[in-house]
């Protein structure tokens, strides 16, 4: 019994780590494309950044594709020039290079979900474990379902309230007074006006709505695929996903 129940502890536990490591991998996956220079351009555009600097276009993008660069692929100085002229203040880069510390420890950390979920397939594939690839699949629709519903609610929140849900997330992940600076003055809010970041929220928000429900549609299918092939291999009956615990000869009558 106690190995029994090891085991059932020991599934449960890798249903969990996969539904989380699948959280991060669609949320990673979903913000990569709107860190590239054509979507930064777009919405720059759409911002009147351009306006907001009084730089010209190619100013612009000589500014803000040195930016991106030192923020994706480093290193961090974010101390671009614009004909000599110095963009970004010594408090603004401060606060950029902290950004590119919260970036990288997020895709870091993606990465390593993605071992994770590498890992439970591989070894859902070995003969002799209890580790089945229906339970690896079981956590992938968990964790895309979650997702789906924190995004919803997420959207909800900054819908009627997002200046609030802006501020909580930079308390979070910045030292308060390291990232307020005056519109007027400060170039880096020019540049990434606070319609910039609502828009690409919105934008985030819908591409990660997406992937996550199309991974639990899918993880379903296979989860049930592989319950199915399972029980036929056993000479039974499959097991539907949404009724785990009720064999299919015990159901009652179709209403």
């Amino acid at each position: 019994m106690a190995l029994v129940n090891a085991s059932s502890m020991g599934t449960r536990l890798g249903i969990v780590a996969v539904a989380m490591s699948t959280a991060l991998v669609v949320v990673a996956l979903a913000v990569a494309p709107f860190l590239s220079p054509a979507w930064v351009a777009f919405e720059q555009g759409r911002t009147g950044a351009a306006e907001l600097t009084g730089f010209s276009e190619s100013q612009l993008r000589t500014a803000t594709d040195a930016i991106l660069t030192d923020l994706v692929l480093g290193p961090p100085d974010f101390d671009v020039t614009v004909d000599r002229f110095q963009v970004l203040t010594e408090a603004e880069r401060s606060h950029m290079r902290d950004v590119r510390d919260t970036f990288a420890g997020f895709f870091t950390v993606a990465a390593a979900a993605l071992v994770v979920l590498l890992t439970a397939f591989w070894l859902a594939g070995r003969n002799g474990s209890r580790w089945t690839r229906r339970g690896a699949w079981r956590g992938v629709r968990l964790g895309a379902l979650g997702l789906t519903i924190g995004t919803i609610a997420a959207g909800v929140i900054a819908l009627v309230a997002f200046d609030v849900a802006f501020e909580v997330f930079h308390r979070l992940f910045f030292a308060s007074g390291t990232y307020r600076f005056d519109p007027a003055t400060s170039r880096l809010v020019q540049l990434f006006p606070d319609a910039f970041w609502s828009e690409t929220s919105i934008a985030v928000g819908g591409v990660i709505l997406a992937l996550a429900a199309g991974t639990a549609w899918f993880a379903g299918r296979r989860a049930t695929a592989s319950a199915g092939a399972a029980v036929a291999s056993a000479g039974g009956a499959p097991e539907r996903l949404d009724s785990p615990g009720q064999p299919a000869g015990e159901r009652g009558p179709a209403r």
